[in-house]
């Protein structure tokens, strides 16, 4: 009994792994849920990593010996030793103290993450911000968000299929990558973007009035780098946790007259819009490895 109460001290996670040709390998899911605890600088959970083959200690020492040290990694176990709570759940799933309430699902759990985090360390504004403006980044579930959907099923899908399939250089990109592609593609909405998009036209214009001045044109590649400079000193002064993302010079009398629909559109710099939030967390290590296919394995010693 004491033991047993000893390990429902932490909320526990339970990770899937599995084999290719006799290696570990790391489930782009499980490689997800890693990739938010070493950023998060986590150690609030016991890890356990799942697996169906039996030779479980000599591959525990290898997964350990490619894991973050601050991980706390407990075991490798196989599917029958796991809690019978967590047992009819898809993994990665996350098991609370008492070992009553299981949280199953990538986004479910990786916002339990950021949390349970914040909840350990309030200051940490930098993990508080993944969640997005009002907090509802990858809130809604799969079956009712195309979006969620896409990035929590869809793209890790693909990219695992095309794991599967490397040789294939004529297969078109996938059907998920290509709405990921069109997404992006689209214009940029902040909670802030009128004031953003306004000073973007500021910008605009005076490096159009300076090349007027100098007796040159208006090059379109200068444009072009207003542009990307704007949005992406935004991006790093919110990655800073600066107060005020972007210069505070209140723009002239005429700017502040442009209506909206004349102003020009701002451009992402990750997949939300202008912030780092908990979807490219997601996105990040599968468009990695669609993009240059590391084998994902784990070899033994």
């Amino acid at each position: 009994m004491k033991n047993s109460e000893a390990e429902q001290q932490h909320p526990c996670l339970y990770l899937e792994v599995c084999s290719h040709n006799e290696e570990l390998r790391l489930p782009l899911h499980t490689s997800i849920v890693l990739f938010l605890l070493s950023y998060c600088e986590s150690s609030s959970f016991k890890v356990f990593f799942v697996r169906s083959d039996s030779d479980n200690k000599s591959c525990s020492e290898s997964l350990r010996a490619h894991l973050p040290e601050s991980l706390r990694v407990c075991d490798l176990l196989t599917p029958e030793a796991l809690p019978r709570l967590v047992r009819s759940c898809r993994l990665p799933a996350a098991v609370d103290e008492s070992g009553r309430l299981c949280r199953a699902g990538l986004a479910v759990v990786l916002r339990h993450i950021i949390i349970r985090t914040v909840e350990a360390d309030p200051s940490r504004n930098d993990v508080q911000a993944l969640l997005g403006f009002k907090k509802t980044c990858l809130k809604a579930c799969a079956e009712v968000s195309k979006w969620t959907r896409l990035c929590e099923l869809d793209i890790p899908s693909a990219v695992e299929e095309h794991h599967q399939n490397p040789t294939d250089q004529t297969q078109q990109l996938p059907p998920a990558v290509l709405t990921l592609e069109r997404r992006l593609a689209e214009p940029v909405k902040v909670h802030n973007d009128d004031k953003i998009r306004r000073q973007k036209l500021q910008e605009q214009r005076r490096r159009e009035e300076n090349c007027t001045s100098e007796g040159g044109g208006t090059p379109e590649f200068d444009l072009s780098r207003v542009s990307e400079e704007l949005e992406l000193r935004a991006a790093l002064a919110k990655l800073a946790m600066d107060s005020v993302p972007v210069g505070t010079t209140r723009e002239n009398s005429e700017i502040r007259k442009v209506k909206t629909t004349d102003l020009p559109e701002l451009e992402h710099v990750f997949a939300e819009g202008l912030y780092f939030t908990l979807t490219d967390v997601v996105l990040l290590p599968c468009i990695h490895q669609y993009l240059v296919r590391p084998s994902g394995l784990i070899k033994k010693d």
